[in-house]
């Protein structure tokens, strides 16, 4: 007798899962973003204005997260 959690497990052998930044490329991307949140945090901090709040602050933010996750994966601390 067949369960269909079997079949997905069965199924899902045939194509393992592939992310898009392999293991050994973690800790490059992890520094990139880290580096160019820290170059957008410093423009946001020297001239702060409303207008320049979505455009810098946001994506500084925003490369600070995924690059403190990608560098904390890198060296081996999961979260």
């Amino acid at each position: 007798m067949s369960s269909p959690l079997l079949d997905v497990w069965e199924a899902a052998s045939a194509s393992p899962f592939h992310p898009p930044v392999s293991k050994d490329a973690q800790f490059a991307v992890g520094f990139v973003l880290l580096l160019f949140s820290l170059v957008l945090a410093g423009v946001f901090s020297l001239n702060r204005s409303f207008i320049n709040l979505p455009l810098l602050g946001g994506p500084a933010s925003v490369a600070f997260g995924f690059g403190a996750v990608y560098m904390i994966c890198a060296v081996g601390v999961y979260v």
